[in-house]
């Protein structure tokens, strides 16, 4: 695999911004029993998702990492781009076998966690997530989570804006560490901490056979969620609409919200958008 396109090239031209060092990634992160074995930087590609998809088939632990990505998708199958090294965008492929598939729902969450936690650490930028899986900083967006099912396993796929500047948002609501008035921009030190952090919680959490509580996931994710409290309009399919108060997380890693009849859970498969009631619109 080359990571190559032959799609459209890139439509930025500033390229002031210094590319990942693979060399380096490689030994932090590669062998001596850890979980990443393969670390990959491209130039470009149409979607990393879609070419560790493509990989499913091998062993758990790869990692892939694009300066650019011209055919980016978000949840829903919303279309993402940002310019070239302007940010962490990555997927990385694994294997929970053995782990029941009804509780692999929690990994675009534990992905989210671990992405939170790391950034805020390296950054000193106070992030908070979103329920399911949107990192936050106040009412902007800075990254979000992609699961997919890849034949026996899962690719997660994490796009984190770092350098943007303001004229480079893709909509308004969204927001990057440099706006964030981040201690670092510095891209390698920032995947590090985010893929040592992915390593070790989901390492726990397959020795809890997926177990949300046992493995500390559902504390964790319920301290980070910056939702839960707040008062949510749920937009279902069908032109359903739920409005009210976001009380918590059940095992399964669905929200919890108190509405007009009662409370009801609500799972990230069923939900077009989730905003606290004052929080404008964005399709980010």
């Amino acid at each position: 695999m080359t990571g190559s396109s032959d799609s459209a090239a890139s439509p930025w031209t500033d390229l002031d911004r210094p590319p990942l060092r693979e060399g380096d990634l490689r030994h932090a992160l590669e062998g001596a029993g850890g979980l990443w074995r393969e670390v990959r930087v491209v130039a470009e590609t149409g979607s990393s998702n879609a070419d560790l998809a493509a990989r499913a088939a091998e062993d758990e632990g790869v990692v892939l990492v694009a300066e650019y990505q011209n055919a980016g998708r978000g949840r829903l199958d919303r279309t993402w781009t940002a310019p070239p090294r302007s940010g962490l965008f990555f997927s990385v492929l694994l294997h929970p076998g053995d782990v029941p598939v009804a509780r692999w729902g929690w990994l675009p969450l534990l992905a989210g966690v671990a992405a939170a936690e790391a950034v805020t650490r390296v950054s000193g930028v106070d992030v908070r997530l979103k329920w399911p899986n949107d990192l936050m900083v106040g009412e902007r967006k800075l990254a979000g989570v992609l699961a997919e099912r890849a034949g026996d396993g899962v690719v997660l796929g994490i796009g984190l804006n770092v350098s943007l500047r303001e004229d480079e948002l893709p909509v308004p609501g969204a927001i990057s560490l440099a706006l964030a008035g981040a201690a670092t921009t510095d891209r390698g030190p920032l995947l590090r901490a985010v893929l040592r952090e992915l390593e070790t919680l989901y390492r726990r959490w397959s020795a809890a056979d997926g177990d949300a509580r046992t493995s500390g996931l559902h504390t964790a994710y319920t301290a980070a969620c910056g939702t839960i409290g707040r008062r949510v309009r749920v937009q279902l399919p069908a032109g359903r609409v739920l409005v009210g108060t976001a009380t918590g997380i059940d095992d399964d890693g669905r929200l919890l919200v108190d509405g007009p009849d009662g409370p009801e859970a609500v799972g990230a498969g069923d939900v077009v958008h989730v905003r606290p009631t004052d929080e404008a619109p964005h399709a980010y």
